[in-house]
């Protein structure tokens, strides 16, 4: 059996509209260095057996690096995805070229694991 690579998200011009939002429950902090850490609760019934038996952390602590830490702040309820590539671009001027693709990528896998949600 052939496994299928998962197709690449298609980006439209509502995409870059939409306004993220931190979940509720996910608390973070800036760390000295600057970058971000944020906190990752593990709920339910199996993370609960595993917190049990396995010693499995009730929380775990998330560390982004520059880049996602840039964006993380950047996301206030009130900048769209297009204005936090042009953040982003501001803040790596040499990185330009690759910012789009970094962000929607980041902003992407942040949706999917439920740290944010886009209205």
């Amino acid at each position: 059996m052939r496994k299928r690579k998962p197709k690449a998200k298609v980006v439209s011009g509502n995409y870059m509209d939409k306004i993220p939002y931190i979940s509720d429950g996910h608390e973070w902090r800036e760390l000295d260095d600057g970058n971000v850490e944020v906190d990752m609760p593990h709920k339910g019934f199996y993370a609960k057996i595993a917190q049990k038996f396995f010693h499995k952390p009730a929380v775990s602590h998330i560390k982004l690096d520059e880049y996602g830490s840039v964006v993380w702040k950047s996301i206030d309820g009130e900048r769209t995805i297009y204005d936090i590539v042009g953040k982003m671009n501001e803040a790596f001027p040499e990185e330009e070229n690759d910012m789009l693709k970094r962000v929607i990528t980041f902003i992407s896998t942040l949706e999917m694991n439920k740290f944010v949600v886009l209205k």
